[in-house]
């Protein structure tokens, strides 16, 4: 059992900005990704392995929210854990519908990209899509991590309960459930095909992995850190990066064996599939090796910029996705290079714009009380 007093606090050391800034980072790669054809998507994870940084947003996440619950348990009990969880569930859900709505309005003033967005269904039939889309059925194109984070958040107080008391075993039901997805293709329904991009009974556990890390990862932390396993995760990374450059590069397919090449080739995001998760754990693995909490780089422009996206995730992502449709619909009339940099860099520059102006409505609305 583990004692219920002793969920971690950033004492002493103000916040960690390694936290914020690896969700920023994830928000600006997630925007490069999501514009299809395009070079900057080069500088995300997307083609250099087999996750990306959605597993990195998911994971952070589960740490922020054991921090952030964490705390309002310590000052307000299980009744401030239960109404915060609620509230963020219910912003997380206002701001998707929010979003669909601007993405279908968007669609019809541009006349384009109504199949791509999945927003056409929702154009010849809007009720039907609409009442989907309030039970999180329905989902046009890239706001698809949105639902899977209100169900999360909304079961993030039993999951915090059940963390301080039994977090091992926690950890083990999530990765059972984890299991039982890929033995018996449980998922969650949707609508109209089905499909979720974000399974929701998968990518739990990344969030889950998260938190329990933050509560109870010190049991295993001398094994994460230990030298034996920085050279696997080391070496899992690089042969991971032969195997994902060759989906881009011909004659690297010859280095891959011919009976491996279909499963490797097949790595399903759905779902969260394993090559994947062991792929994010390497990288965090590697990641904590190189950057300490006291890394100087995190005083550069850069890293201020992506903590302060991070530190508003909601409502960047949110517009990441907006200046994605925008973004793609300018690339069908003109796709070259320099609209594909252009594009990417107005896109960055303008998250960094919106997140510094709101962490200075934040400060100001603070000063004022």
């Amino acid at each position: 059992m583990s004692a219920t007093g002793e969920l971690p606090q950033l004492k002493d050391h103000g916040r960690d900005l390694r936290i914020d800034a690896c969700r920023g980072i994830a928000l600006w790669w997630i925007f490069l990704d999501h514009i299809p054809n395009n070079i900057g998507s080069w500088l995300t994870l997307r083609n250099y392995g087999f996750s990306d940084a959605a597993e990195i947003f998911m994971f952070v996440s589960g740490v922020t929210c054991a921090l952030a619950y964490g705390a309002a348990w310590r000052r307000e009990g299980w009744s401030g854990v239960i109404s915060r969880t609620l509230r963020r569930s219910w912003d997380i859900y206002v701001a998707f519908l929010v979003v669909t709505l601007a993405c279908a309005i968007l669609v019809h003033l541009t006349g384009r990209l109504a199949d791509e967005s999945n927003t056409r269904v929702l154009l010849d039939d809007p009720g039907a899509a609409l009442a989907r889309a309030a039970v999180l059925q329905y989902r046009p194109v890239n706001t698809d991590v949105l639902p899977a984070f209100v169900l999360l958040h909304l079961l993030f107080a039993p999951l915090l309960w059940l963390l301080l008391r039994a977090p091992k075993a926690t950890l083990g039901a999530s990765l059972a459930l984890y299991a039982s997805v890929h033995a018996f293709g449980w998922t969650v329904p949707a609508w109209p095909d089905g499909h979720w991009a974000f399974n929701p009974l998968a990518w739990q556990l990344l969030v889950v992995l998260g938190a329990w890390w933050m509560i109870d990862g010190k049991t295993v932390q001398p094994w994460v850190t230990s030298r034996t396993t920085r050279v696997l995760a080391v070496l899992f990374l690089l042969v991971s990066l032969v195997i994902a450059l060759s989906w881009q590069i011909g004659p690297l397919q010859a280095l891959i064996p011919t009976g491996q090449a279909k499963l490797l080739y097949s790595v399903d995001k759905s779902n969260l599939d394993p090559l994947r998760l062991l792929h994010f754990l390497a990288i965090a693995v590697v990641a904590a090796w190189l950057v300490p909490r006291n890394w100087r780089g995190l005083a550069t422009p850069v890293m201020r910029a992506a903590a302060s996206c991070g530190q508003n995730s909601l409502p960047i992502y949110c517009l990441g996705v907006i200046l994605t449709f925008a973004s793609q619909a300018l690339l069908e009339t003109s796709g070259g290079l320099a609209m594909q940099i252009a594009l990417s860099l107005a896109g960055i520059a303008a998250m960094i714009a919106a997140a510094t102006l709101l962490n200075s409505i934040s400060t100001k609305r603070w000063q004022r009380s």
